[in-house]
């Protein structure tokens, strides 16, 4: 509960808006809330609010996981036999900021509970968990993330018209990092850097990347938790400008056979209570305790691929020459493995998480790497050699990653260790949604199917 002090501080921020955004991040990442009046919002902030967990209990089609047919098939946490309730929405006043593109309007983030614990659909809350053990350290991570994503002179309507197919980039050809493309498209570029800054999202470097409308975003560091929700405000939010502009973003891990993926890197770091990074070493080279910490994420690496690749069009990108890893695999500035050592001298040495694409679930992936490096930490587990060159030719000392996500799910289901980090009503409420997932995929008849077999077969 927030001090009178607080409260009045926080009032005066407030002045002149008259409704606020609330809600949180679903299981797959999408953000789920509603508009309240700014009376409702602080009415909610002293006591929290009722949402309804069906928003755990659904995917990002509203298609439940629950289809009340097969008790097989019943969501543990939520479904039919639950009713839907109402679960508890805890308002977190540290996230309350203006809505640069909506005026008079605030908004504010929430973490879920259930049953009077941290509810298992909840990344935040996830991620919130982890950190208090590095708390308990003396510990905080500091953690930043990028995306790459594309976008297309579309709108919601016409994507579904073309049904996804011959859609137009806002510029042809592959120009990577170039001044050209991103002067053509000025307006929209300073948008996004400008309303991104004045909704607390600050973007430390804004680049094309190869390939047809595809940019590169890197959002300057902070904080885990804070690092998260601005990762994951971000996508939501660069739909809503990008908008105004007649144009629609993806960030698909592989939208198209012919063009490269779209990445979605993490980069981390733990300073002790002082500021020290501890992963800088008095040599210039990443310290025994970074080292470690990478020996636990690429011990688990194979593990937890379901939560860092979480959809089915995550896997297209783990093919030879597209620059995502095969193997759990690390190097020094090697763009090829998994994890990128950066020794960039003692304030910023740091690794890159380099599995993860642009559909990552930014609570959860940051809360399940963050969980492997302090498991390799307090196991002191020594990572394999160091690999030069590249990292996705197989190797026996690098454990190959799973290539489906099916695979990936019953990898995770019967992980130990995971359950161990992560706790197993996570585990359990979020494997249920990755087999509905693959459930999802497996009944689906997909294009290439048809091209290739419905007239000569």
């Amino acid at each position: 509960m927030l001090s009178s002090s607080s409260m009045k501080t926080l009032e005066q921020r407030l002045d002149g808006v008259t409704h606020v955004k609330i809600g949180g991040f679903d299981v797959d990442g999408v953000l789920r809330g509603k508009i309240v009046s700014k009376e409702k919002f602080f009415s909610a902030l002293e006591t929290g609010f009722g949402f309804c967990d069906v928003i755990f209990g659904w995917d990002v089609e509203d298609q439940l996981y629950d289809d009340g047919k097969d008790p097989s098939h019943r969501a543990h946490v939520t479904g039919w036999h639950t009713g839907y309730p109402d679960t508890l929405a805890i308002l977190d006043p540290s996230t309350v900021r203006h809505l640069p593109w909506e005026p008079r309007t605030a908004a504010c983030l929430a973490d879920f509970r259930h049953e009077g614990k941290a509810h298992p659909g909840c990344g935040r809350s996830l991620l919130r968990g982890v950190l208090e053990r590095y708390a308990a350290k003396g510990w905080t991570p500091k953690v930043a993330v990028e995306f790459e994503f594309w976008l297309f002179k579309e709108t919601p309507e016409s994507v579904r018209d073309k049904h996804y197919r011959g859609l137009t980039p806002i510029s042809p050809g592959m120009f990577g990092y170039s001044w050209l493309r991103e002067g053509q498209h000025q307006e929209l570029m300073h948008a996004i850097l400008d309303e991104m800054a004045a909704f607390d999202i600050p973007i430390e470097g804004f680049h094309t990347e190869t390939g047809p409308g595809v940019y590169e975003v890197a959002i300057k560091y902070d904080d885990a938790l804070a690092s998260a929700d601005k990762a994951a405000l971000f996508k939501t939010c660069a739909k809503q400008i990008c908008g105004r502009f007649g144009v629609i973003p993806t960030f698909m891990a592989k939208w198209s056979a012919d063009l490269p993926g779209s990445g979605g890197h993490i980069h981390q770091s733990i300073v002790d209570a002082s500021g020290k990074n501890l992963f800088a070493g008095d040599d210039g080279k990443l310290s025994e305790l970074g080292r470690h910490y990478v020996g636990g994420v690429l011990s688990l690496m194979p593990a937890l691929t379901a939560i860092h690749a979480p959809t089915v069009n995550s896997y297209r990108r783990y093919v030879p020459g597209v620059w995502a890893p095969l193997t759990a695999s690390w190097g020094v500035e090697n763009r090829t493995s998994a994890i990128r050592v950066i020794p960039a001298g003692p304030k910023s040495t740091r690794v890159e998480f380099r599995q993860t694409a642009a559909d990552l679930h930014p609570y959860n992936s940051i809360a399940a790497v963050l969980a492997a490096g302090l498991h390799g930490i307090e196991q002191r587990i020594e990572p394999p050699p160091m690999r030069s060159g590249d990292t996705s030719l197989p190797a026996p000392d690098a454990a190959p990653l799973p290539r489906t996500l099916s695979a990936a799910t019953e990898l995770l289901h019967g992980s130990a260790e995971a359950r161990a980090i992560l706790g197993d009503a996570f585990v359990d409420h979020y494997v249920r949604t990755r087999r509905h997932e693959v459930a999802r995929f497996d009944r689906a008849v997909t294009d290439w199917e048809l091209a290739r077999y419905f007239e000569i077969i």
